[in-house]
């Protein structure tokens, strides 16, 4: 796989941090910032993702309304919860 050199300027602890964690793992430094930008940039996809099906639904007017979801969520405190609203 084709690589690209990515220069960032990280605080001082937090660099500290990834010095702790590589030598904890025995891995080298770079190893620990690529598993962290992997997984950050998959769960900001991920977010994308679900914030356009969000949207999608929004426009197709799939939505419950304030109320129901109050009157649900207020019931949670009580003996006899209600079933989630659809």
């Amino acid at each position: 796989m084709k690589t690209k050199v990515i220069t960032a300027h990280v605080p001082s602890p937090l660099a500290d941090k990834i010095d702790d964690l590589a030598r904890r793992l025995e891995r080298p430094r770079a190893w620990v910032v690529k598993q962290a930008l992997t997984a950050w940039v998959d769960q900001e996809e991920e977010r994308h993702r679900l914030t356009l099906e969000a949207m999608t639904d929004v426009d197709k007017g799939n939505v419950i309304d304030h109320k129901s979801v109050q009157i649900w969520t207020e019931s949670l405190e009580t003996d006899m919860p209600l079933p989630v609203p659809r």
